[in-house]
């Protein structure tokens, strides 16, 4: 064991341990690992926590597709659109030829009458649909986004909701 070669360099040792002392634990750098600092993998794991986030959600806004033009047409003619409301499904036949053919069975007291016929085409990015009695015979466009199996509406006066369409 060594001992000092003068009294200065044990002082100096000392004063040196009282400053330490005084330091606040988390500006004083260690060579170990202290229980209360993150190891050294923390920062790389939570940047690929992060870049697997980002993929999962770039992922998700391709799957988030806005139905446009022949895309639009292609999914829905020849199906039937199930629209979504609280009191239960209203189905929608969306024919080949342009035409469309809808059942209100229990919602026949909203919509006027229990059936109803009218024409739908598509215009740009909307697809567009016009009633012989429902909805006053106005013609109303919506803008139709895919989400799954799940599609997302919202029409030309702001109304939204959700439909699914079947074969």
């Amino acid at each position: 064991m060594a001992t000092p070669r003068s009294g200065g360099e044990s002082t100096l040792a000392a004063q040196r341990s009282i400053e330490a002392r005084s330091i606040p634990r988390y500006l004083v750098r260690s060579q170990q690992h202290h229980p209360r600092e993150k190891p050294m993998w923390y920062p790389m794991a939570f940047v690929a926590c992060m870049a697997i986030g980002t993929s999962v959600a770039i992922a998700k806004d391709v799957d988030d597709r806005q139905l446009q033009g022949i895309t639009l047409q292609k999914a829905v003619a020849g199906k039937t659109v199930h629209l979504s409301t609280p009191l239960g499904s209203l189905p929608i036949r969306f024919r080949i030829d342009g035409t469309l053919h809808g059942r209100a069975g229990d919602l026949a007291y909203y919509t006027g009458s229990a059936e109803d016929i009218g024409r739908w085409w598509v215009a740009g990015e909307k697809l567009c649909q016009r009633w012989q009695s429902w909805l006053a015979s106005k013609t109303y466009c919506f803008t139709l986004t895919q989400q799954g199996k799940t599609v997302h509406w919202v029409r030309n006066d702001g109304l939204r909701g959700k439909a699914t369409i079947v074969r």
